[in-house]
């Protein structure tokens, strides 16, 4: 229970649904934690809500001090991540090693058969497995950031709201008479202040400043950057740099230390290799897939031709170039509303 309307309602909904509803709040935060946004989910308020809602249901409530895995498992990633020119995706590495990984150690300790969250996602069981699709609410859907999950994850989770939608959820939350049924919702990392990572890397002591060159595809030197770790596939403004035409971030080499600029047409990309695939309706892959692919959360989703190959690798190729691809960043696989699997963009 993150102290949001989402994981309230997911609370009350199973309630009403015959459950024996238990909620827990991971404590994910250290307590020299550099966000200090009360509504975070890595702040005090949120604990202070989501206790609320627990006591006005009636349910035992715990908050549990995960804050050193997460910062071994998340919060080090996210900067590992940028100091190899990546961009990271720190939501799905909650999911996988946080939620559906230490909760699940967790919730057998209690004796608690099901980990429930607010996801916006379905689950549906078929011919011996558990596949993950769309929440109905397309706007709302959060399936992207569980692509992840293994079969033995899947199995043990509950996603009450993925048949509803967000106007719908707040209702329920009304309903129930919970405090969290008009709160805002945050579209932020939860633990980066002001959306501003560059500033969280530095504040955390994870990141520091260091000069290097930015030059063009032919390698010339344009400008100087302060590290390669404050730079982002596809960014335009902050480069520092006068030019003729508009330059973008079109490369960052963590090798070298530069920061590669270059024309809006060169963000173009139409093929490219994911590796850490997870395969949700198979064990094993067809040679072949034609799927929908999202290269990035808020991206609409595009046709593709994924070819799996060896070492848990596959070969993406987009029939229509996208903006941005960017190293770090999760596609994930569609066919209609199914997840059929993903993988982690490369370099």
């Amino acid at each position: 229970m993150s102290g949001g309307v989402d994981s309230s309602a997911t609370a009350a909904l199973l309630l009403e649904q015959g459950y024996e509803v238990v909620g827990i709040t991971l404590k994910l935060w250290p307590q020299d934690c550099v966000s200090r946004a009360e509504d975070k989910c890595c702040g005090p308020q949120a604990v202070s809500d989501a206790r609320a809602v627990c006591h006005k249901l009636g349910i035992p409530y715990y908050l549990i001090d995960e804050a050193e895995q997460f910062q071994r498992k998340v919060i080090q990633y996210f900067a590992d991540e940028y100091k190899a020119g990546r961009t990271p995706n720190p939501c799905v590495m909650c999911n996988q090693n946080l939620k559906f990984g230490r909760l699940i150690d967790r919730a057998d300790q209690l004796g608690a058969e099901f980990i429930a969250t607010g996801h916006f996602a379905r689950l549906e069981r078929k011919n011996g497995r558990i596949l993950l699709k769309r929440g109905r609410d397309l706007k709302k859907d959060q399936s992207y950031f569980l692509f992840s999950l293994r079969q033995d994850q899947l199995a043990r989770a509950l996603f009450p709201l993925g048949d509803r939608t967000k106007g719908d959820t707040r209702e329920l939350a009304r309903h129930c008479q919970l405090k969290t049924a008009d709160k805002e919702e945050s579209m932020e990392i939860c633990f980066v202040p002001d959306n501003d990572y560059g500033k969280f890397l530095e504040q955390a002591k994870l990141a520091t400043r260091h000069r290097g060159d930015i030059v063009d595809k032919q390698g010339r030197v344009l400008g100087q950057h302060d590290g390669i770790e404050f730079y982002t596939i596809g960014q335009r403004r902050g480069l520092g740099i006068s030019s003729a035409q508009p330059l973008y971030v079109i490369d960052l080499d963590a090798a070298n230390n530069r920061v590669v600029v270059g024309k809006e047409a060169d963000l173009a990309c139409g093929e490219f290799t994911v590796d850490r695939c997870n395969w949700i309706p198979f064990d094993t892959p067809p040679p072949s897939l034609e799927v929908t692919t999202k290269i990035r959360y808020n991206h609409p989703g595009t046709p593709a031709t994924v070819t799996p190959l060896d070492g848990g690798r596959a070969r993406v190729r987009l029939h229509a170039a996208q903006r941005a691809v960017t190293p770090g960043q999760a596609a994930v696989f569609y066919h209609d509303d199914l997840v059929v699997g993903g993988g982690w963009i490369l370099r």
